[in-house]
Parts: C-alpha cells; structure tokens; sequence
C-alpha cells in the first residue's frame, strides 16, 4: 500500500472524528480486528469503549444521542456479533435515533464460500437481509475505494430526514485494503444539509385560523418536539396562545410537568385530565407524534380521542406518519421546530391575540376541574406506607427525591407505566424510555450511554428485575470505566406487566410470568445487591418507602456505581383514564371516567 494512502478502517475512523464522534461503543471479533486497529491509531482522538453484550453498545450509542443529541457509532464482529444488534437497531429505528453501527464480515475472497460465521445460503455475505427491516439502510462496500463515499452517504442517510440508524457492514479484507488518499470532509458534505423544512405558507394560515377559532384546543406532542429541540417554541406557543399541552409517552419532558399548561400522559394509563381534555377537545394539534396503541387507547373512540368529531392538525416530519391512524382537518409535512417558528410569525401578524388567549380561561378552568378529581383519587398511593413498596410510592418517592438536571433512564415493563404516570419531569431528556420496538435492557445499558453523555449530571436508571438479570454484565462495564451511574432495580419477582395481564384477561391463568424457588414456592430471585457489590459496586436492598428515598440520595451523593434492590409491590397495575384492547381477549376498563359519547 502506497505511504499516503488509507486504509478503509482508517478512512472510517478519520470520518469520525471529522464529524467529532467523541465515542465509540462496541465488542471485539475476529472480523472487525481491522478496524479496532484503525481507532487504536487514533486514540487520543476518539475514545474506545468495549461492553460485554453487543445490544449494550447499541442501548448506549441510542440513549447517548437522546441526551446530547449527537450521532456515534457502534462496531460489532461478523457472525453472532454483529446478530446481536437488531435488537438495538431496531429499537432506534422505531424512535428515530440515530447512530452508526459498524459491522464486521468475512473476506471478500471468501463471499459465498460458507467460510467461518458467513451467511451465504440465500446470498453471499448476507447480513445486510438480517438488520433490512432494523434500520434506515444497509451499505456494504466490496473494495476499498468504495469506503469513502460509503461512509459519507450512510452518515447523510442517518441524519437527515427522520433520523435513524444506519449499518456499515464491511467485509473482513476492506477495513485493511487502500481506500483513498484523504477522507471526505463532513464541512463539504453532511455539514451543509439542513432538513428543517418548513410547513407549506398556507397550511401555517389555515392552522393558525382553526387555533384562534377553537374554543377548546389541546396541543399533543410527542418525541419529534424533544429531539428536535422545539421545546422552548413550543412552551412560546403554548403560552402566548394559551392552550394547554399533553404528551404521549415519548414526547414526556417536552414541557415542564409542573408547568399550569401540562395536562399529562395521553394513554392507557394517563391522567383523567389529559385524556379527558384530548378526548374533548374540538382542535387537537399533533406535533411529531405517531399516535400508536397505547397513546391511542388502542384507537378506540372517546377514550384518548375522539377524531372526528375533533379535528385533527397533524405536523411531522415524516409524512407516511400523517393520516396513518386518524383523518386529518389539516396535514403538513415540515420539521415541527420550524412549523412552530413559522405559528409564532403569523400569530404576531394577526389582532386580537390577546382577546383569544382571555377567552381561554374558561376551557382552563374546566381542565383544572378534571385536574383536581383526578389528583384526590390517586392521593392516598402516595401516602402509602406498605411493605413491599406500593408502586405509585415509590415511582413519587424516586421522582421527589431525584435532582433537577438528573437523567432517569426507564426500562421496559410495569414499573415503565408507573413512571411515565407518576414522575413529573423538568426537562426534556429528564426521562428517557423506549415506546417503539420496547426492548427490555434499554434503560439497563442505555443509562451507561447517558453518563458518557453528561458526565457531570446523575444518571438513574429504573429497571425491572427481569430485565436486569438479562443484562447484569452492565455492572462490568461501569467500573472499567468508572461510571457513577445508578441502578434501581424495581423487584418483583415477576415479568409482572405480563403476569397482569394473564390476570386481567386470561381469568388469572398465568404460567412463566413470577420467578419461584423450586423448594418453597416461594418469590425468587438472585440477591442483585450482592451481585452488585461482587463486582465491586456497592449494592443495599431495600422494602420501605423512606428507605428507598435514603438509598437514592446515598447513592447520588457517593457518585460512584450504585444498585439498589427496591422490593416493590406487584398485585397491582397502573390505572388511568384510557383502555387498552387485545383483540379476541377484551378491552381493559378505565381506573377513573368512562368513554365520553359527543
């Protein structure tokens, strides 16, 4: 190879760092050696974090980005390694995250020849068909010089439009073969893309005529707004036209939970007065949300929604999104930071704002009403002393005792429910939980990625039990890198969202959903505390509500790797004022309200 020529290996690091990738995340392999050679190179220039379990790197580079909000990448081996990822890929793709995965294969040379770790029975070197329906797209360069427009353009697919992750998948030979003399310039590139397109002019008048003519509009978001960075135009808006603001699960954060223009969860399990104030109202405008099952009420009407008769204004950025589960008054593709900005503009132009913005008070105070029977019938959860901690407990006891800047990263499962319903955030990467492909583990690993991100702020995460044990190799991880991240273990000895609803809509006819000791019968579990302090990080458990508040706030003082064993409650599931169906076993009945008929 000629002095002045790079490698494919190199050509992709030096990308990287072009792009001022500070990280990344991944497991070593036979055939990504090329490649781990090439950051070797560079390690003053971008750091190297090896994990025990390819789907950990994959939750990492995911939430890393949701609390920077910067892309990085990830490198798997060719084989079991790289087939590791979907999970993680997937996971991303549905909540429109980006980042890079950097995929091992075998030699050219050796395509179709059934080498060691080779998918060859359908197609040569396949592992681009394994993660096609996982991500945004797959490149796999077969020589060399393919490298450098290969890197270029799949870090321009992940970043624009609606951002995703994208696969690199390259072969064994690549990563060493002479690529190019010098690596794209991402300033010549990607750097000079910008995707906040904006709503068509006369969508923006027709939305702001149906705002200012609503007698009772609700603004719902989701996590277009959070990523997107639109939470003070949105909060702007919010306040100068005076309409108030719910949130599915994953747009929670994007305005102050304390704010008197919060109304809460729009869900299954959410709060009376957003439901009943979204069900009700007469304009709903939707900002980057996609309206799924569980926002939805499984899309059964006078639950969450009621569309039509309420008309619908449903802004996104991706305009398959639009119409998808509800007809439109008025649909506009755009980038709902700049639909905001554009909102402000012509709000500014008309008169009588003000007189608008009075006539308010009424539909707010009607809100406050739902407000108040909603908070005095959840009021004695919060109260409750129980042995195992009660669930609402102890989500209100993490969140009163959890700092302002503290990042809490939820996992999948019941506790997930209670978190969302309970916890009131400040700021949008407050509370960060996966609503779209829901892998348990995300928050396990992902808090790892949360702490690379904000070194200096407290890192949570909440987690079930099951989800724990499947994933306790983050321990590991956290010391070699010193991480002063925090787990809870939310305990209860059971895939007890699952166990729910065997009970709710199987007549209680559960099997595999509650861990038992073979002997006794009795609630089972390794001791996670213990697990914990033999690798070195202190560990304590916990079964009392002021207990769990003390752990918590030892835990943030010590900054230092922490695990706390919380036994909690599991006889009940979160209620709300939503349903939810499962098609051919029924329909869940709501905590508090029932279906509003217009």
């Amino acid at each position: 190879m000629s002095k002045n020529m790079l490698d494919g290996g190199q050509v992709i690091v030096d990308y990287l760092v072009r792009e001022k990738v500070p990280y990344v995340f991944g497991l070593c392999g036979h055939g990504n050696i090329g490649f781990i050679d090439a950051l070797y190179e560079r390690a003053d220039n971008i750091k190297t974090v090896s994990v025990h379990h390819e789907s950990v790197a994959g939750f990492m580079a995911d939430v890393y980005y949701r609390v920077c909000g910067r892309p990085t990448a990830t490198f798997t081996s060719c084989g079991p390694g790289s087939a590791n990822l979907p999970i993680a890929l997937a996971n991303s793709y549905l909540d429109s995250v980006p980042f890079l995965a950097v995929t091992g294969n075998v030699p050219t040379g050796q395509f179709n020849r059934g080498a060691f770790q080779e998918l060859y029975r359908h197609y040569q070197a396949d592992f681009p068909s394994t993660v096609r329906a996982y991500c945004k797209r797959v490149f796999q360069p077969t020589r060399g010089d393919m490298v450098p427009l290969a890197i270029r353009q799949a870090w321009k697919t992940m970043v624009t439009g609606r951002p995703g992750p994208v696969v690199l998948d390259v072969p064994f030979d690549i990563f060493k073969e002479a690529a190019a003399e010098e690596t794209p310039k991402p300033e010549e590139w990607n750097a000079n893309i910008s995707c906040r397109c904006g709503a068509d002019p006369d969508g923006v008048t027709k939305a702001v005529d149906m705002l200012l003519a609503a007698k009772r509009p609700v603004m719902l978001v989701g996590q277009g707004v959070k990523y997107g960075g639109a939470a003070a135009d949105l909060l702007r808006v919010a306040e100068r036209l005076r309409i108030p603001v719910a949130w599915s699960a994953s747009g929670t954060g994007a305005i102050d939970a304390r704010h008197p223009l919060a109304l809460g969860l729009v869900a299954r399990n959410g709060p009376y007065q957003a439901n009943h104030a979204a069900r009700t109202a007469d304009v709903l405008l939707a900002l980057g949300v996609r309206f799924d099952d569980r926002t939805s009420s499984s899309w059964l009407p006078g639950y969450s929604f009621t569309i039509p008769p309420t008309k619908l204004i449903h802004v996104d950025i991706d305009p398959d999104e639009i119409a998808r589960n509800y007809p439109v008054a008025l649909g506009l593709m755009a980038d709902v930071r700049t639909f905001l900005r554009q909102l402000v503009a012509e709000v500014e132009c008309r008169d009588g704002i003000g007189d608008v913005a009075a006539e308010r008070a009424k539909w707010l105070d009607t809100i406050d009403g739902y407000r108040r029977e909603w908070d005095a019938f959840i009021a004695p959860g919060f109260v409750d002393d129980a042995s195992p901690v009660n669930p609402q407990r102890a989500a209100h006891e993490i969140d009163k005792v959890l700092p302002e800047d503290a990042i809490l990263v939820s996992d999948i499962g019941v506790h997930h429910n209670w978190l969302i319903q309970f916890c009131r955030p400040r700021r949008p990467d407050s509370l960060i939980g996966s609503m779209g492909f829901g892998p348990m583990g995300f928050g396990v690993a992902g808090v790892l990625g949360a702490q690379f991100a904000a070194p200096e702020r407290p890192c949570v995460s909440v987690c079930g039990d099951g989800a724990f044990f499947m994933h306790a190799s983050v321990l590991g991880t956290a010391v070699e890198y010193d991480l002063p991240v925090i787990w809870v273990v939310w305990n209860n000895f059971a895939y007890a969202s699952i166990r729910g609803l065997q009970r709710g809509y199987l007549n209680g006819r559960e099997l595999v959903t509650d861990f038992r000791h073979p002997e006794t019968g009795a609630p089972y579990n390794p001791d996670f505390a213990a697990m914990a302090r033999s690798a070195g990080i202190e560990g304590v458990n916990v079964d009392r509500p002021a207990d769990l508040s003390d752990a918590l706030r030892t835990a943030l003082a010590s900054r230092r790797p922490y695990l706390i064993n919380a036994h909690i409650g599991a006889d009940k599931n979160p209620g709300g004022a939503g349903v939810w169906e499962l098609p051919g076993l029924g329909q869940s009945q709501p905590a508090f309200g029932g279906r509003y008929q217009p």
